[in-house]
């Protein structure tokens, strides 16, 4: 089998370093370019400089040179640039997982009709654990939905720039799913004053940003004389990226079609 050509979006970030690494520990994947913005300091250098190793992939601005020989693209970056990056590898059958989150409907949308032409996984995590852990909030929901008061908590590092996060939002999707509600009539995102009784079929969120946390997400079922946490906490990046190559790997055999991280671990 030969092994598959990623290009990585954002290359000279914290993320865009921990899949370079992680592709150039994978048997099955080579690193075939990569991307980051006009003017940053790592254009023109080796994209496995900073493991002390010479890929002889530069990273590039220009998306042509970037990913003249990629299959797929590794994006992590801002709504802007990855919707920029969709747009060309559509064009140009390039294979996208994307684990950017903040899109609006309309970027979500875009993401939507690039997926006739191209396969695409688009998760807001990719990590294996917690995309075993929205399948555990689906159950739990199920029979915690009557007498239990449900709040979101996700803590991030000081530079995220979107609340909340993109995982916080998909478990309350998940939760909000399970007990026939939608999202966009019962979630709470900010409380201050006097707020009133709560609404018990309201599903709350809470969000913390502070020092290098790299993602803590705990949902809390607060009933009458117990609550129950389901949690989530990652310690390293690493697991974003792992679960990005078995995303990769499960795309192998499709040419066009929208998934997620669900449809890649078989937990539909």
């Amino acid at each position: 089998m030969n092994p598959m050509k990623i290009a990585v979006a954002g290359a000279s970030g914290r993320m865009g370093r921990m899949l370079i690494e992680a592709i150039r520990n994978d048997a099955d994947a080579q690193l075939a370019g990569a991307l980051d913005v006009p003017g940053s300091i790592g254009i023109g250098t080796d994209a496995a400089a900073f493991l002390g190793h010479d890929s002889g992939v530069k990273i590039a601005s220009d998306f042509a040179t970037a990913l003249a020989d990629a299959q797929y693209l590794i994006d992590f970056t801002r709504p802007e640039g990855t919707l920029a990056h969709l747009e060309y590898c559509a064009a140009h059958g390039i294979k996208m997982i994307i684990g950017t989150t903040g899109f609006d409907a309309a970027g979500k949308a875009a993401i939507a009709a690039a997926a006739e032409k191209i396969a695409i996984v688009f998760a807001p995590n990719m990590s294996v654990g917690v995309n075993v852990t929205m399948k555990l909030l689906e159950l739990a929901a199920k029979n915690f939905s009557e007498g239990y008061d449900i709040e979101i908590i996700e803590a991030h590092h000081r530079h995220k720039v979107d609340a909340p996060s993109g995982t916080a939002l998909q478990m309350g999707e998940v939760v909000a799913k399970a007990l026939g509600r939608d999202l966009n009539e019962v979630g709470v995102f900010a409380r201050e004053g006097v707020t009133g009784p709560r609404d018990p079929s309201s599903i709350g969120f809470a969000t913390i940003r502070g020092g290098d946390i790299v993602g803590d997400h705990t949902v809390l079922f607060a009933g009458i004389g117990e609550r129950i946490e389901i949690s989530h906490k990652s310690s390293s990046r690493a697991s974003y990226a792992s679960g990005s190559l078995r995303a990769a790997r499960f795309l192998a055999e499709r040419e066009r079609g929208l998934f997620d991280m669900q449809d890649v671990l078989g937990l539909r």
